[in-house]
């Protein structure tokens, strides 16, 4: 972080003017923070609105002047340590307030100030190595090379499209990229922004993840010194927060990715895009969304072209936000059945993640065995390799190695024997796992029992009477 606009930005404010917002906004927080706890000081308005004690004092000062709160203890180290609460006119300022909005919390800052710090924060700055790619994905066995087809995506910070059959892989690699992302390079990020008098609010707990101050220390701040916050010289309006992650699957809606009006605490809810800033956007199993493909397809076309956003207040504002985060499209459809060129050509990086081969899938199940303590048993897999793949002409999954070895686990825990792995354990799980293809022609046609007899395990008990 050595950019001019930036070091300024998160520079302390002193005066109020350099705040960036209305007055009568800050002042109607105090108001509602005086009137839920009944009286506060000076240092704890300060703390509340994530402003510098000399400004809180200033302004409480000012409204004092003005017979909307009063002095209820005074210190001894002067205004500073004085405790104020609300007068009658105070408490009916509140009450306006509250009508205008429920918003309790650090001062927003600036639309232009959020946008010149996310710029300055992703414009070019993130490199991963190639060390740095495939440490992330170690706990993955993937082909040779495989990091050589994330890496460059992840430095571009565009957009990425992951596809290939189900059980391979795909969310684990997203979300290895996500904690690659989040780790070793910390973002400043506002609580909330403020656009023609409305507030933004663009913290989530679920997805910014604040450092605590032994992690801030290992930073350096815009002015070379490191420590806790406390001693950071840094507006307390902005916070370090690890590099937000938000992934979302078929829930997903188009109002999720606009500005969501909240009725009851008068705030606008940023728009997941907006809160994925300066990270990684995750839409897993695209093409299942309650929203077509095409949709999201007019929606997003010129953030993805032009790294701008437009969204649009209740009053008909339109308001212009960066649109920069990693995106990254995961799907097991085919994507040429789910959207046109025009939106593959705008996603940079397309990466197949395919089902893996015998070797892979050795390897994989090896990893399996080791990381629940199975031990590996070579005759158990050749015949799980030949019947249940090879005769069967199934497709393999890197994720079946798992959930074969949990049902085996399973089925020694319920007859209490030690765990192993042996052929006719692994048909007894591979039975329970996977689907008879026979099953459906069962379920209309009296051949079932044909079924059974291939299947034995498939019979079903009857009893017929007399």
């Amino acid at each position: 972080m050595t950019s001019k606009s930036l070091e300024k930005i998160l520079a302390p404010v002193m005066k109020f003017e350099g705040l960036g917002v209305p007055i009568g906004l800050v002042q109607d927080i105090i108001f509602r923070l005086l009137f839920n706890e009944g009286e506060a000081s000076v240092a704890r308005v300060s703390t509340v609105l994530g402003i510098h004690a000399s400004v809180a004092d200033d302004l409480l000062s000012r409204m004092k002047q003005e017979h909307l709160v009063e002095i209820t203890k005074a210190g001894s180290i002067g205004s500073l340590s004085f405790t104020y609460s609300l007068t009658d006119a105070g408490t009916k300022r509140a009450r306006d307030g509250f009508d205008r909005s429920q918003y309790v919390g650090r001062v927003p800052v600036s639309l232009d100030d959020y946008s010149t710090a996310i710029l300055a924060q992703t414009s070019g700055s993130r490199r991963v190595s190639p060390g740095q790619v495939q440490q992330a994905l170690s706990h993955l066995i993937l082909p040779d090379n495989f990091h050589r087809r994330i890496g460059p995506a992840v430095n571009s910070g565009s957009s990425l499209f992951l596809y290939g059959p189900p059980g391979n892989g795909k969310t684990t690699i997203a979300e290895a990229i996500a904690k690659l992302l989040a780790k070793d390079d910390p973002i400043w990020l506002p609580d909330s922004v403020v656009v023609g008098g409305q507030i933004i609010r663009i913290f989530d707990p679920l997805v910014h993840i604040p450092l605590n101050d032994d992690e801030i220390s290992l930073y350096v701040n815009p002015y070379g010194k490191s420590g806790s916050t406390d001693k950071l010289k840094v507006d307390k309006r902005w916070r370090l927060f690890q590099r937000p992650s938000v992934m979302v699957g078929g829930e997903l809606t188009m109002d999720a990715l606009d500005l969501r009006y909240e009725p009851i605490a008068k705030v606008y809810e940023a728009p997941l895009q907006m809160k994925a800033n300066g990270g990684m956007f995750l839409i897993d199993d695209f093409g299942r969304q309650q929203m077509r493909p095409q949709e999201l397809l007019n929606r997003w076309i010129v953030p993805l072209e032009s790294s701008i956003d437009f969204l649009r207040l209740q009053s008909g504002q339109s308001v212009e936000v960066p649109f920069q985060q990693l995106i990254v499209f995961s799907t097991n459809l085919d994507p040429n059945d789910l959207v046109d060129d025009a939106f593959l050509r705008r996603i940079q990086m397309k990466v197949l993640v395919g089902s893996p081969d015998e070797k892979l899938f050795y390897q994989i199940f090896l990893a399996v065995c080791k990381q629940y303590n199975v031990p590996f048993d070579k005759r158990s897999f050749v015949h799980l390799l030949q019947k249940w793949y090879r005769d069967a002409s199934r497709v393999m999954q890197s994720v079946h190695p798992r959930d074969i070895v949990k049902i085996v686990m399973a089925l020694c825990d319920y007859e209490s024997i030690p765990v192993r792995l042996t052929p006719d354990l692994v048909d007894e799980a591979c039975f329970s796992y996977f689907v008879d293809e026979t099953a459906s022609v069962a379920w209309v046609s009296p051949v079932q029992l044909n079924g059974a007899a291939r299947h034995p395990q498939a019979a079903t008990a009857v009893s017929i009477p007399a």
